[in-house]
């Protein structure tokens, strides 16, 4: 506390200052001492393309769950559809020394990454949580490596999804198509109606996922698997691949104008109305529901015609880096947490995808992941990997696929047999080089 005194006999004026008790100056000094030496929550940073509103919600799910054990998700969102730019931002980080502690990778890349001795094996919470057991058992496979687990599986996509606008349908007395006949007869109607039957980005991905269903709808899973697991050049000969891309160049004339844009943007003017369906991945449903939207209310999810008794698949997973085996329980804590049943159901119901258990409870799940759920439970035979999404294939003919499709879509002068003849060249020189 401070005062004024006066001098009596100058009659000067000064000022005077109480002293404070040692206890409180101690106290607050032990205060603060005690802040700083408690220890930070440990983190883990976590990489990903998780960026979308419904995704940034997925992902909330995991970092709420993590924080109850003490643990703070370090965020490391990388913007970009289907991981592209996350794909590159972790290469050039693991070859700079500073791998993210977690990363979203998924498909073959898991055992490439593993093969390199960089993913930390998380067998102890594997055998703690029954993994082989719980998990369909395409999904055990995927996260194995040399008899180790060396990834935490998410959830599974369905990507031969279709979104249907329910009211648009009702209204115009017309049933979603189940077959390419189906289809072929329905889009001059919705034309008749004012109505594009659908909406579509030119972005190369979203083209080459649209080209994907195409050829699981017109060759069926065997014809699929030859020409995108196996990459036979004989596959890509084949008069199947030509009717494919014949399809896909019938489906853009009935398509919204065109234009390069997001997944997020697409599925907006699909909610808006712009057009009566969008081929997208199931998490597209995920994204509609953030906008106020109900699968079971506004729009239905389909297969892709031709394609309703089999599951084109991708698998969300998580893997984890050996950078610093001193985090290796905050990591295993994370694989145990996310292969719970009680995360497992929140997150997918978050994101749009299904459980990759085989004991995940279908009664609290909307008609669409139940059916995506149902579908994938039926085995091997009907359960196809997607190539857009890292699942049938390396990156390297992968891209080269892409790059060809989307090619042929944007620009109408190039022949179909043109891009047969270059797709047939790439496998046989992917092939070869892969043999030697």
């Amino acid at each position: 506390m401070a005062g004024v005194w006066r001098h009596a006999a100058t009659g000067r004026a000064g000022t005077w200052r109480r002293r404070m008790p040692a206890w409180p100056l101690l106290a607050y000094a032990l205060a603060i001492g005690a802040a700083r030496a408690a220890p930070a929550p440990e983190a883990l940073q976590v990489l990903h393309w998780w960026t979308s509103a419904s995704e940034r919600n997925a992902v909330d799910v995991l970092a709420a769950r993590l924080a109850k054990e003490g643990i703070a998700w370090s965020d490391g969102a990388v913007p970009g559809g289907a991981g592209l730019a996350a794909g590159k931002v972790l290469k050039s980080r693991v070859l700079a020394g500073s791998a993210p502690d977690v990363t979203q990778i998924i498909g073959p890349a898991i055992g490439e990454w593993a093969e390199l001795g960089l993913l930390l094996e998380l067998d102890a919470p594997a055998a703690a949580g029954n993994w082989d057991k719980v998990m369909f058992p395409t999904v055990w496979n995927l996260v194995r490596e040399r008899g180790h687990t060396v990834a935490a599986p998410l959830g599974i996509h369905r990507i031969n999804t279709v979104l249907v606008n329910r009211k648009l349908f009702a209204r115009l007395g017309l049933a979603p198509p189940a077959t390419w006949a189906e289809l072929e007869a329905l889009a001059p109607k919705l034309r008749a109606a004012g109505v594009a039957p659908f909406v579509q980005s030119s972005e190369a991905w979203q083209v080459a996922a649209l080209f994907e269903n195409l050829v699981l709808s017109v060759g069926g899973a065997d014809f699929y698997r030859d020409l995108f697991v196996r990459q036979s050049a004989g596959a890509a000969a084949d008069p199947r691949l030509f009717t494919a891309l014949m399809r896909l160049r019938q489906m853009k004339s009935w398509m919204a104008p065109l234009q390069e844009q997001p997944w997020t943007d697409v599925a907006r003017r699909f909610a808006r109305g712009e057009g009566a369906m969008l081929v997208m991945g199931d998490w597209a449903k995920a994204e509609l529901n953030t906008m106020g939207f109900n699968v079971d209310d506004d729009f239905a999810c389909v297969p892709t015609a031709g394609t309703g008794a089999l599951h084109l698949y991708s698998i969300d997973t998580l893997a984890m880096f050996t950078n610093d085996y001193a985090r290796s329980p905050a990591q295993e804590k994370l694989a145990r947490l996310v292969m719970t049943p009680q995360a497992q159901q929140q997150y997918n119901a978050a994101k749009g995808s299904v459980p990759v258990r085989r004991d995940a409870a279908t009664a609290g799940m909307d008609s669409c992941a139940r059916a995506s759920w149902t579908t994938f439970a039926r085995g091997a035979a009907v359960q196809v990997p997607s190539l857009v999404h890292r699942m049938a294939t390396a990156e390297e003919s992968r891209d080269v696929i892409i790059a060809e499709v989307r090619r042929y879509f944007v620009d109408d002068t190039v022949p179909a047999a043109q891009v047969q003849q270059r797709l047939a060249t790439v496998l046989r020189t992917l092939t070869s080089r892969l043999n030697r």
